[in-house]
């Protein structure tokens, strides 16, 4: 993967904008999150100063990724679409103390650096964007867990008392 590294402080200050996409076969725990490591991250990054005057990044990921279902055990289209709000801080302390400052669930306080590797960023964004257990709606016939149930409802559970008898 060819990691894309911004001086984080610079970027916001400059008021800068980057975005691309990223396969996520090249995201390594996004890919061991999914079925068949296909679908690309689309990803746009933009800098600015908050009115407190903090670095703040605002990043939005999106695209599909194939994850298993947990009810069927079959694959299911998941659409990752997310947006974030991100202020800069120096070191867990300042970042700590700008957190109280703002009492905002919506924003999030990261430590920056010089050598700020968006990719990470982008990569965490979209994990926390999928769901815990991922669901159809509706699931498909013919998963492993719907003819299982299927096979397990046909067999009486007085027919199998029946064979360990005999």
């Amino acid at each position: 993967m060819n990691a894309f590294v911004i001086d984080a402080f610079d970027f916001c200050r400059l008021k800068q904008q980057a975005q691309g996409e990223i396969p996520v076969a090249e995201l390594g725990r996004l890919a061991q999150e999914t079925v068949d490591r296909s679908g690309t991250i689309r990803w746009a990054l933009s800098g600015d100063i908050d009115k407190l005057g903090h670095a703040q990044l605002s990043l939005a990921v999106s695209g599909a990724v194939n994850l298993i279902c947990q009810r069927c055990l079959t694959a299911l289209n998941f659409e990752i679409d997310s947006k974030s709000l991100l202020v800069l801080a120096k070191d867990e302390a300042q970042a700590d103390a700008i957190e109280e400052l703002l009492d905002d669930d919506e924003i999030d306080v990261i430590v920056g650096s010089a050598a700020f590797d968006v990719n990470y960023l982008i990569e965490d964004e979209a994990l926390l964007a999928l769901p815990v257990a991922p669901k159809h709606d509706k699931c498909p016939e013919g998963g492993s867990a719907a003819v299982e149930a299927k096979s397990a409802e046909r067999a009486s559970p007085f027919e199998v008392l029946k064979k360990l008898k005999q």
